[in-house]
């Protein structure tokens, strides 16, 4: 019951940023799988005589709009000016990589990786989910990175996440005539859909997103999908 009880107080608890909307599904179906998780944990530890975990029903997670660009918008912006060219740099990085933020900011030149074939790639942990990874990268993306520093050094060192950046974000986007709701999240999911879109198999983008679960990548198959049932209407002949 107690935790039956918590399940719906997250459902509808108030969002401690703004004290007047609550918490969104997705939010709340985060927060709940952690404490099944560590319910599950307890009774693996036995800590707790049964399996309680197994006995709570977890928050659906709701589907959720995965802003992207297409491959001109992102020429756009390659050719729009940018108030602040480190973010330019980085965000055009991730949707070459697609990289998160959290991966780009923390990388340092000692993570990046000349081989044998001249052939670049970046050897570094995860931030989110805690796990080496191993990605190689384009010659394109490569020279996003700028003039190689210390080892220890950031590679773009003063990247920033803050409401100021932000804005200067939306002014990029809006100089390039881009008009959609972009977040730096978006190149990431630019990346995935790209990369779908010219024909990558979709295991390969899993791997090179990191994602431990090939689910969380087949939501990008289904936007590519959904893109060629849209482009399919747009050619329309006067019968």
């Amino acid at each position: 019951k107690f935790c039956n009880d918590y399940r719906d107080y997250l459902l509808t608890a108030k969002s401690k940023r703004s004290h007047t909307t609550t918490l969104s599904q997705n939010t709340a179906h985060s927060y709940f799988n952690k404490f099944k998780a560590t319910l599950k944990q307890a009774f693996k530890d036995k800590l707790l005589t049964y399996d309680l975990n197994a006995l709570i029903q977890p928050i659906k997670q709701a589907d959720t709009k995965r802003v992207f660009l297409s491959l001109a918008e992102v020429n756009q912006l390659v050719k729009a000016e940018c108030k602040n060219p480190i973010l330019k740099r980085a965000s055009l990085f991730s949707a070459l990589t697609g990289l998160r933020f959290s991966d780009i900011e923390k990388l340092k030149w000692s993570e990046i990786v000349c081989n044998s074939e001249n052939k670049y790639s970046i050897e570094f942990q995860q931030k989110k989910v805690s796990r080496h990874e191993y990605l190689p990268i384009s010659m394109q993306a490569y020279n996003l990175l700028g003039e190689q520093k210390e080892p220890q050094q950031k590679v773009f060192d003063g990247l920033q996440y803050s409401a100021y950046q932000n804005q200067i974000l939306l002014k990029w986007m809006q100089s390039a005539g881009i008009t959609k709701h972009v977040t730096f999240h978006s190149f990431r999911h630019t990346y995935a859909t790209l990369q779908l879109g010219s024909g990558t198999d979709i295991t390969t983008i899993s791997k090179m997103l990191g994602h431990k679960d090939l689910k969380t990548t087949l939501i990008y198959a289904k936007i590519v999908n959904e893109s060629k049932e849209e482009a399919t209407n747009k050619i329309i002949l006067d019968f």
